[in-house]
């Protein structure tokens, strides 16, 4: 099995080198400036070589980050796909409510069978052994 490297740092990576930013990649992911740089200098050291040239006030991909921030991209754009898609096969329509019958208030499967809610029911019996 390949050993990658900490998800979250090739994230912070490749956040960073889209926006040439540790600011703004940091409030894309919620985390701060100082998180993006800790990730990017253990990815670094993980990788043994630099990804940035840190300017005065702005970054500069070195040419192993240039070589690198493509397929990165390319990946998570693929997971964010995949993810999509099975997102899309969810039916959002449906709402499951759980309750025990002594909860549910009396007529209330009449209402809902009026207006045109399916409604399953079932009768589970949950059986503890204490000791």
């Amino acid at each position: 099995m390949r050993r990658l490297p900490p998800l979250n740092a090739l994230r912070a990576f490749e956040a960073a080198g889209r926006h040439l930013s540790f600011t703004r990649a940091a409030n894309e992911l919620h985390v701060t400036p100082a998180a993006i740089s800790h990730q990017i200098k253990a990815l670094e050291s993980d990788l043994g070589a630099k990804l940035f040239r840190r300017m005065n006030r702005s970054l500069q991909l070195t040419e192993a980050g240039q070589a690198c921030l493509p397929g990165l991209r390319e990946g998570f754009d693929s997971i964010a796909g995949a993810v999509e898609r099975i997102r899309a096969r969810i039916d959002w329509s449906i709402l499951t409510i759980s309750a025990p019958a002594a909860l549910v208030p009396a007529g209330w499967y009449r209402e809902l069978w009026i207006s045109e809610v399916p409604i399953r029911t079932s009768r589970y019996v949950l059986i503890r052994r204490f000791g």
